[in-house]
């Protein structure tokens, strides 16, 4: 893993190994890692976990929990796996390199009580294509579309459990609609913005399979002041509880 950087985070608690010039995790992740809180327990499934950084968050601050985290490109998958033998966390994470269209719960011994991902959010025919090819199935849909990840969801979760996405704002009407073709009822809507006066480019979304009509629209979340110094809120997510 010559071509991999180190990055840390809660102080030094968590050290993450990622590709220097491939598919490298944002800001996003934080951000959904942080919506899922803390969990009473159960199981997790972390479709498209890259090189794992939001299972290791959530099972840094969920020592009970079970994760298991999907992802169908092999390079990534072994930096996954990596990341959480170096943070001793192998009786909590599980990394499987699985396309999550032939995901089913015989594989991780029964439905889950939690999804979390952070899918392509781009559509092969829209933008341009990035040339590596890490970057390029981390942001379109060459692996995973919305349809999948929403139909993987279905599929894998329990009744009345939960799914939990950072996505493009561009795609609200998608993934709602898409949600409910499967059953799953949006509850939780956040917009996300870069400045307080800027438009909201991602969304927070949470839905519940099963779940009864009615959705929560909490207030915006802001990442950064004026001074581009990350808000509060943001910086809380940065630390060890």
């Amino acid at each position: 893993m010559k071509n991999c950087s180190t990055d840390t985070f809660f102080n030094g608690k968590i050290k993450v190994r990622q590709n220097k010039s491939g598919y490298r995790f944002s800001i996003d992740a934080v951000l959904l890692a942080s919506h899922a809180g803390k969990c009473s327990g159960g199981r997790i499934l972390d479709l498209g976990t890259g090189c794992g950084i939001i299972s290791l968050i959530i099972a840094y601050r969920n020592p009970q929990l079970t994760i298991y985290g999907i992802e169908v490109q092999k390079e990534l998958s072994d930096i996954a796996n990596i990341n959480v033998k170096s943070n001793n966390m192998e009786s909590q994470i599980i990394i499987l390199c699985q396309d999550m269209k032939e995901l089913n719960c015989d594989m991780i011994a029964g439905p889950v009580d939690m999804i979390v991902s952070n899918p392509p959010y781009w559509k092969v025919s829209s933008g341009r294509m990035n040339s590596d090819q890490q970057k390029a199935v981390a942001r379109h849909e060459i692996k995973a579309t919305l349809f999948d990840v929403i139909e993987t969801a279905c599929r894998m979760l329990r009744t009345s459990g939960r799914i939990v996405m950072v996505y493009s704002s561009d795609r609200l009407t998608d993934i709602i609609t898409q949600m409910r073709s499967f059953n799953i009822e949006p509850k939780f809507l956040r917009s996300i913005h870069s400045s307080e006066n800027s438009e909201a480019k991602l969304i927070l979304v949470e839905g519940i399979k099963g779940g009864r009509p009615g959705i929560t629209i909490a207030s915006p979340l802001i990442i950064y002041h004026k001074d581009g110094s990350y808000t509060n809120e943001v910086k809380q997510m940065f630390l060890p509880s």
